[in-house]
């Protein structure tokens, strides 16, 4: 049997990197499972262009990966500087909400623009703003509807159009913008699989961004993304009402301090390993690869401490978008999860809590499989929720296959801890489609003579649909074949 190289999926981000055909290439035949599009830096016509790109590429090598529009959401940010603007530590600037052509200091006091006209009914004399992603920090020191006047607590240079921060304070930014819809649109149009929802602040959100792909006809699955202590707070409703988790560490980790961190990214895989929603790791995991060929040590430890932790996926950004080795960072993700699997204790996760009878099933195939030699699980899904299930149970070293005769679902499932998807037609008889899958295992080269598979599916008995497991033998299936097709 061919045991799986790895079980973690991966995440590549799509930029100026990784557009080309040969490049999108060798990321799907080196095994990224899911490309990201970053809407904050996209055009509607490149995410055309690049996704009949990645769809013909991946046809071609018969792999193909699912795609995942990352919509930029609801943010603040300070407005356009021809040039940059000089800090001194001590410095007063005033965050006001009128288009200034260039930043004019008046009475020693920088004018800077923000493209939120309502700050301050948020903040409070006392709070902390932090500009381009922390670097700058803030203290506000007055208020009016005019303007939040603050002094700069360190030296620093501000350039155009940086992010704000606002850590711990709740804003009134709307959960989807007119930006977001009209982005959205584009990725329907596109038959993107997956969205990711940036800044999801509650459930109520992505309630609100699934009745928006609906009514545009849409399949597709909604990520939230947690990037703030909102968002964190809100965490169990948020993985209830989405169809994974993205813990995106980069705005996280401004507006959270940051020893929470790790704390905060334990809790959310856990979360969604009892609920069984695949859960992504993102940023920085190999930030230093953008320009170096090697990780850091550091690095190498978070990435381990994702796959020890059983996230579904880890993510690449910058490393993939910009950087000179984008190929070398999805290979250092495969040593390193591969390698940190094989390590895990082949045992299953006691987090999940299973309700249908035929889920429960599940794990009872799952601990069969691990107990034998030589054995895989085979699911058959038309939601998927079958396979996300068995992936959450985590069955370490079986590989785990769902056939689906759904289009598109065969690219979501990618998405899921150890699942290997197939789109195949199903058959009436619940026999002949399971023939059907094994035989494609074969073909595959995944499945030999002598090796196990354990299946949960429908069978007959006595005019009355059942649930069975049922435990296969190739060769078996190998003579079947033989004898059908003389």
């Amino acid at each position: 049997m061919k045991a799986p190289e790895r079980q973690t999926k991966i995440i590549a981000t799509i930029g100026p990197a990784t557009e080309s055909d040969k490049m999108l290439e060798s990321l799907i035949c080196e095994g990224v499972d899911v490309m990201r599009l970053n809407m904050a830096h996209a055009s509607h016509q490149w995410i055309r262009e690049i996704t009949e790109r990645i769809r013909r590429i991946g046809k071609k090598v018969n792999r193909e990966p699912a795609i995942l529009m990352d919509v930029k959401g609801p943010e603040i940010r300070t407005g356009y500087l021809q040039t940059s603007v000089c800090l001194k530590r001590g410095d007063l600037i005033d965050l006001v909400f009128t288009t200034q052509p260039e930043p004019p200091k008046i009475d020693e006091v920088w004018q800077i623009e923000v493209n939120y006209d309502k700050l301050h009914e948020h903040v409070k004399s006392g709070n902390n703003v932090l500009l381009d992603n922390g670097l700058i920090p803030l203290l506000v020191v007055e208020i009016s509807p005019q303007k939040v006047r603050c002094r700069v607590l360190q030296d620093a240079e501000l350039k155009s159009r940086r992010h704000v921060n606002l850590p711990g304070i709740e804003t009134g930014l709307p959960s989807i913008t007119e930006k977001d819809r009209l982005d959205t649109l584009v990725g329907i149009e596109c038959e993107h699989d997956f969205f990711a929802l940036s800044f999801t602040r509650d459930a109520d959100a992505i309630d609100l961004f699934k009745s928006f792909l609906k009514d545009n006809d849409s399949k597709a699955q909604v990520i939230a993304k947690i990037e703030d202590q909102q968002g964190v707070s809100n965490l169990e409703e948020i993985v209830s009402a989405a169809d994974g988790l993205m813990i995106a560490r980069g705005d996280l980790g401004i507006e959270c301090p940051f020893e929470e961190l790790p704390i905060i990214q334990r809790k959310s895989v856990s979360v969604c390993l009892a609920k069984g929603k695949p859960v992504i790791v993102a940023t920085h995991l190999l930030e230093s690869m953008i320009e170096s060929p090697v990780p850091t040590r550091a690095e190498i430890s978070d990435v381990a401490n994702a796959i020890n932790e059983e996230a579904d996926c880890v993510m690449l950004s910058g490393e993939t978008t910009t950087g000179l080795y984008p190929i070398e960072c999805v290979r250092m993700l495969k040593r390193i999860s591969s390698r940190i699997e094989r390590e895990l204790p082949p045992v299953l996760s006691e987090s999940l809590r299973l309700f249908r009878p035929k889920a429960k099933m599940l794990r009872s195939a799952a601990l069969l499989a691990l107990r034998m030699e030589n054995a895989a699980v085979l699911v058959f899904t038309r939601s998927g929720d079958l396979a996300a299930k068995l992936g959450a149970l985590r069955p370490n070293g079986a590989p785990l296959y769902a056939f689906t005769d759904i289009p598109g679902l065969h690219r979501r499932l990618r998405l899921i801890w150890g699942i290997e998807p197939f789109l195949m037609e199903f058959s009436q008889d619940p026999e002949q489609t399971i023939q059907e899958a094994i035989k494609r295992l074969i073909n595959e080269e995944r499945v030999d003579t002598g090796d196990q598979i354990v299946t949960v599916t429908n069978v007959l008995a006595d005019g009355k649909v059942v649930e069975s497991i049922q435990l296969r033998e190739v060769d078996e299936m190998l003579k079947l074949a033989d004898s059908k097709a003389k």
